[in-house]
């Protein structure tokens, strides 16, 4: 069992469980009509709630993204931790008010939304990014269609979100769209839990072993005298 894999799971289920207690207690709304970043904004009934959901998550994909490192190559795993940096920025740069509205706001509310676009797109790459990976993994290949299509998936999603955020459908489009990608990322981390490695680099680290061993039992054989058996 991998700990750090397990943090995978443990962010999505944290913040999935953080929107929804936040959903629930927020009054004269109903339950999703207010947008995640409104349950953490300063007029929420508790903000802390969903602050807490963005922290945990974020550092939770920081960590599985550092265990992806050590088994996938290329820019994936990065992309991964990048996403639990930004979802730390947005609980720390709260929206100003529950419901969106016009005129003037804060400059921690200007860059919330800012990076809320750039997360947005970085939950896409990524996922992109992993289906990409996988395809060279041994036991994992099965995965790259699934993360591809969850990725174009997670698209659409925000593709329809974005355009309509001041809909009253905007909170449930908004939870879909988030949702795909954390389920996604948690079915990943918890089958790399449970598996060890991702294959082909497991694989390519116990050939340079082997390939060690018998390098030295070559140099051991010669010491004494003895040639290998043909």
């Amino acid at each position: 069992m991998r700990v750090r894999a397990l943090a995978g799971v443990a962010g999505p289920v944290a913040f999935t469980a953080a929107w929804i207690a936040a959903s629930l207690r927020q009054t004269g709304h109903g339950a999703l009509s207010v947008q995640l970043s409104g349950l953490a904004a300063d007029n929420a009934r508790d903000p802390w709630i969903m602050i807490t959901g963005f922290l945990v998550l974020g550092a939770c994909m920081v960590v599985f993204g550092q265990e992806l490192a050590g088994e996938l190559p290329g820019l994936a795993p990065r992309f991964v931790q990048v996403a639990g940096v930004l979802a730390m920025a947005i609980g720390l740069l709260r929206r100003d008010q529950v419901e969106l509205t016009s005129g003037p706001s804060s400059w921690h509310n200007q860059a919330h939304n800012i990076i809320s676009l750039v997360l947005y797109t970085d939950l896409v790459l990524a996922q992109l990014l992993l289906a990409r990976s996988l395809g060279a993994a041994e036991g994992w290949r099965g995965w790259r269609r699934y993360l591809a299509a969850s990725g174009i998936a997670t698209g659409v999603a925000l593709a329809v979100f974005v355009p309509n955020i001041t809909a009253p459908s905007a909170g449930i489009l908004q939870r879909v769209a988030v949702t795909i990608p954390l389920i996604a990322v948690s079915a990943m981390a918890a089958r790399l839990a449970g598996r060890g490695n991702l294959g082909h680099h497991g694989a390519g680290q116990r050939g340079a072993e082997d390939h060690g061993t018998g390098q030295r039992d070559v140099v051991v054989r010669r010491a004494n005298g003895t040639r290998p058996a043909r």
